[in-house]
């Protein structure tokens, strides 16, 4: 009696009757952090086999959270920044490199919309006006190479809500948004917040960092040692920002009420090498291959998300807005017809619904087809020209399957890998295709000599222009 009465007073004044007859509390809406590292490939990190780099602070909420070994992306920022935010696979809604049309729903719109404070701090490209991230549905922002394009590293150009800040006394860009980041985590620490951190780390050129004793002379792009250059110390302070971002949820004491997500944007800078379970590898920015699309993730959340749970289901970019929306209750538009499946069940230690097959439609420069077009699962990849790739023994995709070589796995991988091909027929939206813009290299460089000096570059420029002044004549 004493509870039907309690509940109906419940339900009057517009609290949930259920939560209060069971005797619990109301849970309050997690926070969440989605954290994406540049140019940042699977093989770096310690935890996921690699042997070249530190990775400390990834490793440990690696150990204590949830690592997935098969999560692949675009093999370029702009295209995999696309369908992270929005969900959709490029083949419906991208337009050029640099750019997120505005016609497109973010999961910063759908989060802010549902009481969120949300913020974005770190690498932006997605459109040069002040305006863009509040679009998206940001409150507050500071964000490099939203107006213009200036060093990422030492005294960069910083825009921060509305005003762009010109940094002259040697401030180094990664910190300043962190700074911004941390200082926003504070603020609304009483409050459901969403902060997205695509960190400015650890894109070319490879320069030493406020922890390097050469950090006022080795700075964008001058003196650089080798062809790695300070690719190395960069890792270390990545993990180091995002240690600094852990502990201050900690000393705020919210972090068992936030989930974090960690994943790269995609593969490493081409030609970068490093050593990967006993094997020399190379990244692969900007091919399709396995070490330009397969970077790490990594889900953490204490007393929620699983503990040390290892999983080989396969990930996309698109899966990450339904995941963020599931877990903070927010209904997605009906109108909003994604690609992405929601895997926030196997971060709670749950089955889900794995997905078979991963799909990509992959062109930085947009326009009516592909300039890659592929399904893929973990073991072997389809191409729309038929070529049929064993990716786990051939990760360089150097060797085609031929039809007679095909053993039982292989042929039923092949069949499947064809149906869902099929699926994604047809011509892609005009409206998207008359936007189409040519992609340049230097747009977003992917040179396997990144790292070397400016020198070099200067050289391989004058040749290229040469060639270019020989064609035209």
């Amino acid at each position: 009696m004493i509870k039907k009465v309690a509940t109906l007073l419940m339900m009057l004044i517009g609290f949930p009757a259920a939560i209060f007859a069971q005797g619990a509390k109301p849970q309050p809406k997690p926070n969440i952090v989605l954290i994406l590292i540049d140019d940042f490939g699977y093989e770096n990190v310690t935890a996921n086999g690699g042997e070249s780099y530190r990775t400390p602070i990834m490793d440990q909420l690696a150990a204590k959270g949830v690592r997935f070994e098969e999560c692949h992306v675009q093999p370029l920022c702009t295209p995999t920044r696309v369908e992270l935010m929005t969900g959709m696979s490029n083949r419906r809604n991208y337009t050029n490199f640099g750019s997120l049309d505005l016609t497109q729903k973010t999961f910063g719109n759908l989060l802010k919309n549902a009481g969120y404070a949300t913020c974005v701090t770190g690498k932006w490209q997605l459109g040069k006006n002040y305006d863009n991230p509040g679009h998206f549905g940001f409150d507050e922002y500071a964000l490099w190479h939203l107006l213009k394009k200036s060093p990422r590293y030492k005294n960069p150009q910083i825009a921060i809500n509305g005003k762009s800040i010109e940094y002259t006394n040697n401030e180094y860009g990664p910190d300043i948004v962190s700074d911004y980041a941390l200082d926003f985590i504070t603020r609304k620490k009483d409050v459901p917040f969403f902060l997205y951190y695509p960190m400015m780390l650890t894109h070319a050129p490879f320069d030493a960092t406020p922890d390097n004793p050469d950090y006022l002379q080795v700075q964008n792009g001058k003196g650089k040692k080798g062809t790695s250059g300070h690719f190395a110390d960069m890792t270390d302070y990545t993990d180091k920002l995002i240690g600094k971002l852990i502990a201050k949820l900690d000393e705020l004491k919210i972090r068992e009420n936030t989930m974090v997500l960690i994943l790269g944007d995609n593969g490493t800078a081409k030609g970068m090498p490093a050593r990967f379970k006993g094997q020399d590898v190379k990244g692969g920015k900007g091919a399709t291959t396995e070490w330009g699309t397969h970077v790490p993730l990594i889900g953490t959340w204490p007393g929620h998300f699983a503990s040390g749970k290892i999983s080989g289901d396969l990930i996309a970019a698109t899966d990450f807005l339904p995941t963020i929306c599931e877990a903070a209750a927010v209904k997605i538009p009906t109108d909003l017809k994604l690609d992405g499946h929601s895997f926030l069940p196997q971060l709670l230690g749950e089955k889900g619904n794995p997905r078979e097959w991963l799909y990509s439609w992959y062109n930085p420069s947009g326009g009516e087809t592909a300039k890659a077009e592929f399904v893929h699962d973990a073991n072997y990849k389809l191409y729309t020209n038929g070529k049929f790739f064993d990716v786990k023994k051939d990760d360089n995709e150097n060797a085609p399957l031929s039809e007679t070589s095909l053993n039982t796995k292989a042929k039923a991988a092949k069949v499947k890998l064809e149906a869902a091909l099929k699926l994604f027929e047809g011509p892609r939206p005009e409206y998207f295709v008359k936007q189409a813009k040519d992609f340049k290299e230097e747009d977003d460089s992917m040179s396997e000599d990144a790292g070397k000096d400016n020198k070099y570059k200067k050289k391989n420029k004058e040749k290229k222009d040469k060639s270019g002044k020989k064609e035209k004549n």
